[in-house]
């Protein structure tokens, strides 16, 4: 994966950049070379590059105070929530500063009675629902790296997680926002009944990759804890067959909080892993429904209607916690557990529902065609694919061919209707495939708007935009 060239002015002053960042935030510096390798990759690990330094500031005004020193001397800065990102989307380069959230985790305000939460952006997902539950209330969106990610990441990703079915993803429980923009100033958006009239500001920070500003704070929505829900494991003889069910389950109206799905080389290694107990079969699908008991059980009926005409191997219902704790199990553990086999690349490239029994045939010619396994586990109700090409790192090679599957698969995507990234982003894993979705004019639409909130083009550099275009923004920027 290629990256830009280090700025060798930038390498050169490093001595007055460490000393400006401790007088902007400081006890928050990290500079010794063997201590910010820490900070060299995300969790996209294949690619690393250690930075020129590290920030951990404690709030708004520090994050503001360091903003506005590298602006002035005009050194890259690379936001960094917990460092999950899949796709690269926090990893630095050689001239760059990475500001990390990791200390901001404070709740700043909890109102059950507006059905919000205000926190610091470095604090957890998982954290988020806990400081709520007291309250009988819960924060929807729930990536698998939910107890690490950073709501931070999340904006900035527009992650989903299993349960964005239902209730939507980041963008749709976002209330409001604090950003700190690359010359220190600060702004605030949207708020209590969030955005307001005029430009939707906040539609355009979440999901940017830290493209145009650092937001530091965040309001978020908040809901009620359903009365209960119930998962039911469908299992079939054919990864085809339960894609079909999927697409039959939503052409019919049914609205499950969750369709979460796997295949044969996923069951197998969360079986060993973690023993959930899951049937032999090619394919499963894990679809929980919300609601009163009677509003379940009207819901699970149609549910296994519909399965039964894709004649499932199996067709298993909770009846207890400890049942949905372990049809639960192997969904929550799938990534660790591949991760045991072999090295692999997670992509999350979507498509129409529809499409599902197509793409999954197509992605098996692929995997015999580049000669490297794949395992789906994926968000199946609204299309969000996650294939997990397992390669070698240690063998010469190996990640070239995965990235080569990756980008075959990802082209596929956006051939039968659907894109690049679900949850997951560009970051630099997709970067130089963003003209296989978007004309020219496209970018050149998105790379004003950074213009705009960032004209020195610093932040987040050589992430999204393809190198090739965004060289010739950075370039007179960088002259200037």
């Amino acid at each position: 994966m290629q990256m830009p060239t280090p700025d060798p002015r930038i390498l050169a002053q490093r001595p007055a950049i460490v000393a400006a960042l401790e007088a902007a935030a400081p006890g928050c510096v990290i500079h010794d070379p063997a201590e910010t390798r820490v900070y060299e990759c995300d969790a996209l690990s294949a690619y690393r590059c250690a930075p020129l330094a590290v920030v951990l500031p404690r709030s708004t005004a520090e994050v503001a105070a360091v903003l506005r020193a590298c602006s002035d001397l005009g050194v890259p800065v690379v936001p960094r929530g917990a460092g999950t990102s899949l796709a690269g989307g926090s990893m630095p380069t050689a001239d760059a500063v990475v500001l990390g959230l990791a200390r901001m985790t404070r709740v700043l305000e909890i109102s059950p009675e507006d059905r919000l939460i205000r926190v610091e952006t470095g604090r957890t997902n998982l954290s988020v629902t806990d400081a709520a539950a007291a309250d009988g209330f819960f924060y929807a969106p729930d990536p698998s790296s939910q107890l690490a990610c950073a709501i931070g990441g999340n904006i900035a990703m527009n992650s989903g997680g299993a349960h964005c079915l239902k209730y939507g993803v980041t963008t749709n429980n976002l209330l409001g926002l604090t950003v700190v923009l690359m010359d220190g100033t600060v702004i605030e958006m949207g708020g209590p009944m969030g955005e307001s009239g005029g430009l939707d500001l906040m539609g355009v920070l979440c999901g940017s990759e830290g493209q145009l500003g650092v937001v530091t704070e965040a309001t978020l929505r908040i809901l009620p804890r359903p009365a209960g829900a119930r998962p039911v494991l469908v299992a079939f003889d054919s990864a085809e067959a339960a894609g079909a069910c999927v697409a039959a389950i939503i052409r019919a109206g049914v609205l499950p909080v969750a369709i979460e799905f796997m295949d044969r080389p996923c069951i197998r290694a969360t079986e060993a892993f973690a023993r959930p107990g899951y049937p032999d079969c090619e394919a499963l699908l894990i679809i929980e429904v919300e609601g009163t008991a009677a509003e379940i059980d009207e819901a699970l009926a149609l549910i296994r209607e519909i399965a039964e005409g894709f004649s499932p191997v199996e067709f298993r219902e909770s009846r207890s916690e400890d049942e949905s704790r372990r049809i639960w199990l192997g969904r929550k553990s799938a990534f660790g557990a591949m991760g045991q086999i072999n090295d692999y690349m997670c992509l999350d490239g979507t498509i129409p529902v529809s499409a599902l029994p197509q793409v999954l045939a197509r992605i098996g010619q692929l995997s015999a065609q580049h000669g490297l396994e794949v395992a789906n586990v994926f968000h199946a109700g609204d299309g969000n694919m996650h294939p997990l090409i397992l390669y070698d790192a240690n063998a010469p090679g190996d990640l070239e061919r995965a990235e080569a599957f990756g980008a075959d698969i990802l082209r596929l995507c956006v051939e039968v209707g659907g894109c690049l990234t679900g949850e997951h982003g560009v970051g630099i894993e997709k970067r130089d495939l963003m003209d296989t979705q978007y004309t020219g004019p496209d970018l050149e639409a998105q790379m004003r708007v950074k213009d705009v909130f960032d004209p020195g083009w610093l932040l987040n550099p050589a992430k999204v935009f393809p190198l090739h275009i965004s060289a010739l923004r950075r370039e007179p920027a960088r002259a200037a």
